[in-house]
């Protein structure tokens, strides 16, 4: 299959493809996450939900593999780096501490699942991942050889953080990326253009973008 993207057609075997939900949690796409608690505005990430459901749904009516990511900790915090730790409370409430969706950040928490809207299915694989690239101390390399992956299509938040650090992951390991432009998200716009801007020039250096309609028709 193809279909139109930057910087030229991106080619794919839809039974050789897996869409990556990247970190769409409670705690960063909802009012009174994480997200927001840091001061940010979260309308940019609010926005995408709908695109990102027509994405997810177009990969289950054409039997792509779905792969859902959460980045969180242990409760004992013991797969959380000092330095991460101690930047997070930087601004207020951080990593482990209680806050309107439980303890931020941690895995089993109410701000730490995936939104309703966007919940994985039978069928689908859920990655926990204590940082930012989705390959880093978790199986997702494995799962992607057992099931004959070759190319990845990304949708999710934040762009410039755990979505172009996968990526960028990705492509180190020969894994061909198209990233759903309007299907990811930064709270900063900027950040979110010039990551696009990244991943796509040189010839796709790092991978190739794309309108959610060039991929689902709607």
């Amino acid at each position: 299959m193809k279909i139109n993207a930057k910087p030229y057609e991106f080619e794919f075997d839809e039974k050789k493809t897996a869409l990556m939900v990247i970190d769409m949690q409670r705690d960063f796409c909802e009012h009174g996450g994480f997200g927001e608690m840091l001061g940010n505005d979260i309308s940019e990430v609010v926005n995408i939900i709908p695109t990102v459901k027509s994405v997810i749904d177009y990969c289950r009516e054409n039997n792509i593999l779905i792969i859902y990511t959460r980045e969180g900790h242990l409760p004992d915090l013991s797969d959380c780096p000092e330095s991460k730790l101690r930047r997070s409370k930087k601004q207020g409430a951080g990593i482990g501490d209680v806050g309107p969706m439980g303890r931020i950040m941690v895995r089993g928490e109410k701000g730490n699942a995936i939104l309703d809207e966007l919940a994985p299915q039978d069928g689908d694989y859920e990655i926990d991942k204590c940082g930012k690239g989705s390959f880093y101390k978790t199986d997702l390399e494995k799962i992607l050889r057992d099931n004959g992956i070759e190319s990845l299509i990304f949708t999710g938040v934040t762009t410039h953080v755990c979505v172009q650090t996968t990526i960028r992951e990705a492509n180190d390991r020969g894994f061909e990326c198209l990233m759903i432009e309007d299907a990811c998200a930064a709270y900063d716009r900027n950040d979110h253009l010039a990551s696009i801007k990244m991943i796509n020039q040189q010839g796709a250096i790092f991978g190739w973008t794309t309108p959610a309609e060039e991929l689902t028709g709607k």
